[in-house]
């Protein structure tokens, strides 16, 4: 396969990568870390597969050097990396733990010195579970407390990070892990989950005022949201409805109301639950965002279903032939056309793809080499897509692939590999794959000005 034309990128692009803090730090209970609701839920029986949890992950918590040292080897621009906060802030609200903000600091710095631009992300779904204690996500303080800690962050780092966001997918806080219940809490209530949604939106909201308010240097502030196209099975009006209410589920309920548009309201109609809004909530929701984070890995297929739950549709499997270790369709062209509605349908001024990627079982070779041709055409098909959306006139500032490394994959365990770098889990040891040599390749070809570098594969 043809490479990318990244031309339509301009000089000025980003490359990067990304992760999480639960899925690579480990040490989950050293240096005064307190649980998080993810801690608890990987010890419900059954919640994850194989019985994993995160205690270990990547051990990037002790092993961050040779991590960055291993971005800087891929030639990526900046690093997208999640904060901890029951790392930072054990209690949800009060003391800092400085030993967890150190380890943040010095990563920052060691960043820095590699060439490679921080952008930091302070909610990726690891709540403390002292607050989830009180209520979590359901209860208003969870939001306010949330604001305390992003100013926190943001008044100890903000001298040298300048991109930050807010929240990472609040649709999976608030529709897998409060209502599906496969994502901690594990919570299934509609009620709870609509709650949640809306007390993520007001944090989100509140943090973005806060983190203006105390960082000490220039602030470049987004939201990241996995969003999908939503396809009907067949051109029935049952079906050409119900692709309305995944499309409302799916992204309206998460972009509308941080871009000012308000909750959709035929999603209010679906969910009939009042959203615990004080007067002013929306306003506060919907603060300026310097840029918005697209994360996507597959579209929806939608058919009706009204005897399930609200909002009574069920998703089919994707017709192409080939899919990822997940089960989940590989389909480029769904991140092109998410891209380009942004563009025209939102009036979005900036865009970074803040994930993509894909899993498919690695194998490493005798000599110790990763070759996964899947994960490169993949990464390759979407890099295509947003190329296409760049030239169509979306405006795209930057690419991260998910993820630098494998990781714990929530739900998944250790079974699901994501990375461009494979992680052998009982010695830590870390191999770039062909993907991430590939990468590297792309990245390089781009800052010399070509546009068409052939595939290595």
């Amino acid at each position: 396969m043809p490479a990318p034309d990244t031309a339509a990128f301009g000089p000025g692009f980003t490359w990067g990568v990304a992760t999480s803090a639960y899925q690579i730090e480990g040490a989950a209970a050293e240096d005064g870390r307190s649980p998080s609701i993810w801690d608890t839920f990987c010890k419900v029986p059954g919640a994850i597969d194989n019985g994993d949890d995160g205690t270990a992950a990547c051990d990037h918590y002790h092993r961050w050097p040779e991590d960055v040292a291993l971005m800087r080897g891929l030639g990526v621009d900046s690093y997208r990396f999640s904060v901890a906060w029951p790392r930072v802030v054990p209690g949800g609200t009060g003391p800092v733990n400085p030993a967890g903000l150190a380890f943040y600091d010095r990563l920052v710095d060691a960043l820095l010195e590699a060439g490679i631009r921080p952008n930091a992300t302070l909610y990726h779904w690891d709540l403390p579970q002292v607050l989830q204690d009180r209520g979590g996500w359901s209860q208003r303080a969870t939001a306010e407390a949330f604001a305390e800690y992003s100013g926190v962050v943001a008044a100890a780092l903000g001298d040298r990070v300048t991109e930050w966001s807010t929240l990472n997918e609040p649709l999976c806080s608030a529709w897998i892990g409060h209502l599906e219940g496969l994502m901690a809490p594990g919570v299934r209530d509609l009620g709870t989950a609509v709650r949640a949604s809306f007390h993520l939106h007001l944090g989100h909201g509140l943090a973005a005022q806060a983190v203006r308010a105390a960082s000490p240097g220039p602030v470049r502030l987004g939201i990241v949201n996995n969003l999908s196209t939503c396809e009907p099975a067949t051109d029935s009006a049952a079906d050409l409805a119900a692709a309305r209410r995944a499309d409302g589920h799916i992204n309206r309920w998460w972009l509308d109301p941080v871009l000012g548009r308000g909750y959709p309201q035929d999603m209010l109609d679906v969910y009939g639950v009042d959203l615990p809004d004080q007067g002013n909530d929306l306003a506060t929701i919907a603060q300026p965002l310097d840029w918005m984070g697209v994360n996507y890995y597959f579209r929806q297929i939608i058919a009706d279903a009204p005897d399930a739950a609200a909002p009574h549709f069920r998703q089919l499997p994707g017709p192409n032939r080939e899919h990822t270790a997940m089960g989940w369709e590989v389909h480029a062209a769904g991140l092109e056309e998410l891209l380009l509605r942004l563009t025209r349908e939102y009036g979005v001024r900036e865009l970074l793809v803040t994930e993509n990627g894909a899993a498919y079982q690695d194998t490493v070779a005798a000599d110790g080499t990763v070759s996964d041709p899947g994960r490169t055409a993949y990464l390759e098909q979407h890099l295509a897509a947003c190329a296409r959306a760049a030239a169509a006139g979306a405006p795209l500032t930057g690419y991260y692939a998910w993820s630098l490394l494998d990781n714990f994959e929530w739900a998944y365990g250790y079974d699901k590999r994501f990375g461009l770098i494979h992680v052998d889990y009982p010695t830590q040891r870390r191999t770039v794959k062909a993907s991430g040599h590939r990468y590297a390749q792309i990245i390089a070809a781009h800052r010399s000005g070509a546009t068409d570098v052939a595939s290595t594969h």
